[in-house]
């Protein structure tokens, strides 16, 4: 926990160890949320926020038991200190460490359910980034995301439990060190039973409401296309009905496993976003998205050495696997395959 002193309406407060290395605008945006950037700049012009009493810029690094002097925020400068969180409920606890699945120093891993988003946006009021007071345990700070997953899909999600550890994950998700592995069950077969598929995506829409497509290649391509690239194996199939996949995301692009299969012509069963009404095959088959992220292999933040973990799948998955009679045992085995290449 941070040591804070108030001497005439000024605080100045102590940078903690896992506040090392932060940009000063991103630890202001952590202490102050309703600071604008806009704000931050025009006090730290006029030297009103000092850094260990000297003048500091809003990209300078701060460093462990430095000080940082804040100015008496109050109404007229329309600057607020920050505002305490809703206190969770017993059952929102009970529901947040109910998906634990492991935890230590560093990290939690959670196993997410469908329908439950990630982080709030328009129309989101409960989602998991709300709710990570839930899994403080024995520490002070909040647990911080690290990576994302789509509202619909279930799965691994990895949550960092400091700083320093929050950091390291993220470099680990940005620089590709980290395998990935989906499970899938998509509408008919695939033409091919394994490849890889390369293809650029392009986000349209306004904010909140985006689709992704996929992009013109050559002359044609926008420069704001983002390479994506996906490595794919089928299970196994029932012939004119669906398919059980093995999927492996090289690249971590907005919906890129759904927009690829439905590319392919093999939509994932209950994407009506990208395969509408397509993308319901009826029956005892379940309308959730049938996408589970269902493995990972990341570098540990404490010790560099691997850490791998495999999430079990949620019952509409399991109901579907047994209606088309899908093998659990055999879909880790293609994915040890592709771990093998």
């Amino acid at each position: 926990m941070a040591e804070t002193m108030n001497t005439g309406g000024v605080t100045k407060i102590v940078v903690i160890a896992d506040e090392n290395d932060m940009r000063l605008d991103r630890w202001f945006k952590e202490h102050y949320p309703d600071v604008t950037f806009g704000m931050l700049q025009k006090l730290l012009r006029k030297g009103h926020i000092r850094l260990d009493g000297k003048r500091a810029k809003s990209n300078t690094r701060i460093a462990t038991d430095q000080i940082v002097r804040v100015p008496p925020l109050n109404l007229e400068t329309r600057i607020y200190a920050k505002k305490p969180e809703g206190e969770l409920s017993q059952d929102d606890i009970y529901y947040m460490q109910n998906m634990v699945m492991h935890i230590d120093d560093d990290m939690i891993v959670l196993n997410k359910p469908s329908g439950l988003a990630v982080q709030g946006g328009s129309n989101t009021k409960r989602h998991i980034d709300g709710m990570l007071n839930a899994l403080k345990y024995d520490l002070t700070e909040k647990p911080k995301l690290v990576h994302r997953l789509d509202k619909d899909t279930s799965g691994i999600l990895i949550i960092a439990r400091t700083r320093v550890a929050a950091q390291k994950l993220t470099k680990a998700f940005q620089t590709k060190t980290t395998e990935k592995y989906y499970w899938a069950v998509v509408k008919g077969a695939p033409k091919l039973r394994e490849g890889k598929i390369n293809m650029p995506l392009l986000k349209q829409g306004r904010k909140g409401h985006e689709k992704v497509i996929a992009a013109p290649t050559g002359e044609k391509a926008p420069e704001e296309a983002k390479s994506a690239i996906t490595l794919f194996a089928t299970v196994s199939t029932v012939p004119a009905l669906a398919s059980f996949m093995v999927l492996r995301p090289i690249t971590g692009r907005t919906h890129q496993l759904r927009v690829h299969m439905a590319e392919m012509g093999n939509v994932i069963i209950g994407d009506g976003k990208y395969g509408g009404t397509e993308a319901h095959i009826g029956g005892e088959i379940s309308r959730k998205l049938h996408l589970h992220a269902r493995h990972i292999k990341i570098p540990h933040p404490s010790t560099g050495e691997i850490f791998e973990i495999t999430a079990p799948i949620e019952s509409h998955m399991k109901n579907t696997f047994h209606s088309l009679g899908f093998d659990e045992e055999a879909g880790d085995l293609v994915m040890e395959r592709f771990e093998d290449r």
